[in-house]
């Protein structure tokens, strides 16, 4: 059985469309010549302008987005991409390794950011683990979750990744944000410790600084508790971790 699980997740994985934006030649031909033998469909882009038009011809899974480039910049371009519903999920590639840049791009919506220069292999396993934490079906502790999600008057759509405030208000989430809070929702009322959420969140195989969950978390706190104007729904337990306060109801 689980055999065949791997093989359908890898059917799954490889139907996925890959959109690779950078200004250097020589990374656009070598990334997208090695996500080709590995199964995905790649399409590239040199800019904002070329990348427009890949997205007019229609949907793709994930961005490749390099930080510098002429024109509009990847940060920029990262800020309106996520800022769409149903966006694609985006990995920053970038040659500035500061924790201030990462950082940046991950409060931008960014799922993933890589520093240049990286093993085509370590690209492979990022882009694997964030298409596995979009479309994963079942939860972390291996039961399948109800289709909604009810709390504090909020409703949050497992299969259609939405979610709405009290007041019946869209509020967009980016895949990382998606992720997170699926897990917040399926252990409310539990204490998570950092390691677990990057484990649960984001995968054992990812290799994203912790951090990372901070920066996410921040976020998505933000999200919720500006729109509710309501008592917190994450709480920072000091020297313990975090947890979702309100009590979650499920439904179909």
């Amino acid at each position: 059985m689980e055999q065949i699980l791997a093989a359908e997740n890898q059917s799954r994985d490889h139907a996925a469309t890959i959109l690779l934006v950078d200004d250097d030649d020589g990374i656009r031909d070598l990334v997208s010549d090695f996500l080709s033998q590995h199964g995905y469909r790649v399409e590239t882009a040199p800019d904002a302008r070329a990348m427009a038009l890949v997205l007019g011809r229609g949907p793709v899974d994930l961005v490749v987005l390099d930080v510098m480039m002429p024109g509009e910049d990847g940060l920029s371009i990262c800020r309106r991409l996520t800022g769409h519903p149903n966006a694609p999920a985006v990995i920053m590639l970038s040659a500035m390794a500061e924790d201030t840049d990462r950082i940046v791009g991950l409060e931008l919506g960014a799922d993933d950011y890589i520093t240049k220069p990286c093993n085509p292999r370590e690209l492979l396993a990022r882009v694997k683990a964030v298409l596995r934490r979009r479309r994963e079906p079942v939860s972390a502790e291996g039961a399948a979750p109800a289709t909604i999600c009810h709390f504090s008057g909020w409703r949050l759509d497992m299969v259609r990744r939405e979610l709405r405030s009290p007041q019946g208000v869209m509020v967009n989430l980016s895949s990382g944000e998606f992720s997170l809070l699926k897990v917040f929702v399926e252990r409310s009322q539990r204490i998570l410790t950092r390691d677990q959420l990057l484990d649960l969140a984001r995968g054992r195989d990812n290799e994203t600084y912790d951090r990372a969950i901070d920066v996410q978390i921040s976020r998505l706190r933000k999200k919720l508790d500006d729109t509710a104007g309501q008592a917190e729904l994450i709480r920072t337990l000091r020297n313990e971790g975090y947890m979702f306060v309100p009590k979650v109801t499920r439904s179909t």
